[in-house]
């Protein structure tokens, strides 16, 4: 099932925007960073770019740049925070400008062609000892393609539960016990349903995203990371998995339409058994359908390789920072376990840094809705990864969907349409 649409709003949640694409005209020269740890003094002005939280988190970012200045003598943080909209954009006209800030809040989408002009510092080379802070899969979910070394501190976390109709389940031929762990779990499961509802009711309302195609199993990219490689046999059988569900309406039609938005609604009116959510959503669940809320029920979500989706946001220093130890000393404190301790029990995020999932706030179940999905998602994160290929642009989304929504119309087989996806997307990645 993709997660990306739903599941990437909640991740950025308060961004109050799902994650841009970032090609943006930034690929090409730059001058490189200096190799080599970063020395000097923690001392000056530098500036630290953030996306779209002012508005509701302006105590606790003044509260953590206060106690750094505080703690740090002679040092002055510039706190910038941009709009959501058109915030890549923005990082374009600052890295043609090299206007970027001395810190800045990046997804890895947004790192990617900042990376490739050069423009962000190496932090395996410059703080080498920063790895063991974080958890393993948020430091990788910035290694760039073909590399070993992280270019931005991760900072805030997000998975999604996946809700499922328990009712829904039981009525057509369903153990509500036993929701589907695997995407062949949730093959078999779907033809049932469909065959017992008679098409009324469908497993789910996506078709799937690369994401899927990571989850399933399917190796994305070459090791070097210079082509896409998810035509192989095993990404044709997940397609051809999707394609047995929506010959049987276990896949809503409306999920081919680029614009389909509606599918969480069809969850809410009971014409669709199993969602991907958040916290947010359980509370939506109680106000506006309570019929669904009594039957709710809470699972991980479907994977073939034994780990979760992880949607993340990170802090990378500016390879051209006049000022690389002040920056890369921020940078770590914004992002280290007290600090993201903090913020996570303020926002619905979870934080990035080694053994901060074990704390009591998300261990324990108080019986609140909060609390019932908040447990649910740490669980998965402590391993979880990030299974979108930092190069892989909204645009390659489009693509895949397109060629995905052929084979569903019978318009094509499942290797020609993931054959021509590839080609299309590796003709932009070596653009």
């Amino acid at each position: 099932m993709q997660q990306v649409n739903r599941v990437r709003r909640m991740a950025a949640v308060v961004l109050a925007a799902g994650l841009m694409a970032s090609g943006c005209g930034l690929s090409g020269g730059g001058q490189a960073p200096a190799a080599g740890p970063a020395d000097g003094q923690v001392t000056g002005t530098i500036s630290f770019q953030t996306w779209n939280l002012r508005a509701k988190y302006s105590d606790y970012f003044n509260g953590v740049i206060k106690k750094f200045q505080v703690e740090h003598p002679g040092t002055t943080i510039t706190w910038l925070d941009q709009p959501a909209d058109g915030y890549a954009d923005k990082l374009s006209a600052d890295a043609s400008a090299n206007a970027l800030p001395d810190v800045v809040n990046l997804s890895p989408d947004l790192a990617f062609p900042l990376y490739q002009r050069k423009l962000l510092v190496d932090l395996d080379q410059a703080v080498p000892d920063a790895v063991k802070e974080y958890l393993p899969g948020a430091w990788q979910g910035f290694v760039m393609p073909g590399q070993r070394d992280s270019y931005s501190f991760p900072w805030y976390l997000n998975t999604g539960p996946v809700f499922y109709n328990k009712k829904l389940f039981a009525d057509n031929g369903l153990d509500p016990a036993k929701p589907p762990r695997t995407y062949t779990e949730l093959r078999d499961q779907a033809l049932v349903l469909a065959a017992k509802s008679q098409g009324a009711v469908a497993m789910f309302g996506q078709t799937p995203g690369i994401e899927d195609f990571g989850l399933y199993g399917v190796e994305l990219m070459n090791p070097q990371g210079t082509k896409f490689t998810f035509n192989s046999a095993k990404g044709v059988e997940l397609t051809e998995l999707f394609k047995q569900m929506y010959d049987v309406k276990a896949l809503l039609p409306e999920a081919l339409t680029a614009t389909y938005t509606g599918s969480g609604k069809k969850f809410m009116a009971q014409q669709v058994a199993l969602s991907s959510g958040s916290a947010y959503d359980l509370k939506n669940f109680k106000t506006d359908a309570p019929g669904l809320y009594a039957n709710i029920g809470i699972t991980t979500p479907m994977t073939n390789t034994g780990k979760a989706n992880m949607y993340l946001q990170g802090v990378s220093v500016s390879a051209n920072s006049k000022n690389k130890a002040t920056a890369l000393a921020f940078a770590r404190y914004v992002t280290n376990a007290e600090n993201q301790l903090a913020f996570a029990k303020i926002v619905t995020i979870f934080p990035s840094t080694t053994g901060t999932l074990n704390d009591p706030y998300f261990t324990t179940d108080d019986g609140t809705d909060d609390a019932r999905v908040r447990v649910a998602a740490a669980k998965q994160l402590a391993t979880a990864v990030n299974y979108t290929p930092v190069s892989f642009t909204d645009q390659m989304k489009s693509i895949l969907r397109n060629e995905l929504a052929n084979v569903m119309l019978g318009k094509s087989t499942a290797q020609q349409a993931l054959d021509s996806a590839v080609a299309q997307c590796n003709k932009l990645l070596a653009a």
